[in-house]
């Protein structure tokens, strides 16, 4: 427990000096007790009294104005609350990976299962968002409490090649700054022009060069309502990285959950027309053999959890993983339990206000009650 003003608990003292001084007085009033000659009569008086109870009302008293002591210096406790008005961005991968049969009937179509079903069990008043990503990223439903359009964005996405995690974070800051004052735009990141759209997943870009962000230097604002949800099956392959694109998010208070989806031993890429675009490919993709079409590297098509686990642990967010279409709804139905709470300073003062006003409300009735009994 902190307190807001922690010089005011200097009013504790006063209780145990009103204390003392209700000793002393007890003490002198003894002090001038008439001593009377018959004992026996002095026993057969005090016989049917019990002398305890004129301590009682006075006891109350004293601690009410402790509790009033400790309210006036606003006692404050550290706990997950709720958080009113969360605003949720899902970022969905939708790269040519999201293909792949390991999960059935794929993993895009399990995917938009799953989200479509936690969409569904949100709260009316929690607004939801959508951005899509793959060689790019992109807002399709900017945050809003209308689930119509975004159930139907979420059942119309196409695939397409390429897979930008950073993009999609950086994307996600910006519609959250559109909706929250107090959350800035992303800023500008240098990346490198060489873009390779030449596969359904392509090579994660070269690796930047030495790390010089240290926990001691990362800035990480307070937690705001808003956050992302980021569901992807591979490694970023172009642009931004999510390492730089975490700090941004962090520096501006928005947690980032990663969901990292599909299976390690990824089979071959079939999606349907729709989920092409509205074209059937010549063949689908796979891993070459009998019936396989075009080779593509696995280790492309499994999920980079080391990057996405420093993305969560970044942005003060938390990591998931799922391999199957079960798992993946598990871990979207248990998500609110975990972003819809924030760390936060509450206010105790009220409560101790409150408790002080009832002990001191109860000694006055005792006092009244056992004073007019006798």
């Amino acid at each position: 427990m902190s307190f807001g003003q922690p010089l005011l608990l200097v009013l504790l003292l006063a209780a145990p000096a009103l204390l003392a001084a209700y000793v002393w007085k007890l003490r002198r009033r003894r002090s001038r007790t008439v001593r009377y000659s018959n004992v026996a009569l002095v026993r057969a008086a005090a016989a049917g009294s019990r002398p305890w109870r004129r301590h009682v009302p006075i006891a109350l008293v004293l601690a009410s104005l402790a509790l009033l002591g400790v309210a006036s210096a606003r006692p404050q406790v550290r706990t997950d609350v709720p958080v009113s008005g969360t605003t949720i961005l899902l970022a969905l991968d939708v790269s040519g990976s999201m293909c792949a049969t390991d999960v059935d009937p794929n993993r895009l179509t399990a995917a938009q299962s799953a989200v479509r079903d936690f969409v569904e069990a949100q709260p009316p008043e929690a607004k939801l968002g959508l951005v899509i990503f793959s060689g790019f990223a992109q807002v399709a439903v900017a945050p809003s409490t209308d689930r119509d359009d975004l159930l139907s964005a979420i059942d119309g996405v196409t695939t397409g090649r390429g897979t930008t995690i950073g993009a999609a974070i950086l994307t996600a800051i910006d519609a959250i700054a559109e909706i929250d004052p107090k959350v800035p735009p992303s800023d500008p990141v240098e990346v490198s022009s060489d873009l390779d759209f030449g596969g359904p997943s392509d090579p994660p870009a070269p690796p930047p060069g030495p790390d010089t962000t240290s926990e001691e230097s990362l800035v990480r604002a307070e937690p705001v309502p808003e956050i992302i949800v980021l569901l992807t099956d591979g490694a970023n392959t172009r642009g931004v990285t999510p390492e730089q694109a975490a700090e941004q998010a962090a520096a501006r208070g928005v947690r980032v959950y990663p969901i990292g989806f599909g299976t390690t031993n990824p089979t071959s890429l079939a999606c349907s027309r729709e989920q092409y675009g509205g074209f059937e490919p010549r063949h689908a993709f796979g891993f070459g053999g009998p019936g396989g079409g075009g080779r593509v590297a696995r280790s492309f098509l499994v999920v980079d959890e080391p990057t996405l686990r420093s993305v969560a642990e970044t942005t003060g967010g938390a990591y998931f993983g799922a391999t199957d279409a079960r798992e993946l709804s598990t871990v979207l139905t248990d998500l609110p339990k975990q972003v819809t709470t924030q760390r936060q300073d509450v206010d105790l003062s009220a409560a101790f206000a409150a408790l002080a006003g009832l002990l001191l409300a109860a000694g006055l009735v005792l006092s009244i009650r056992w004073n007019t009994l006798g």
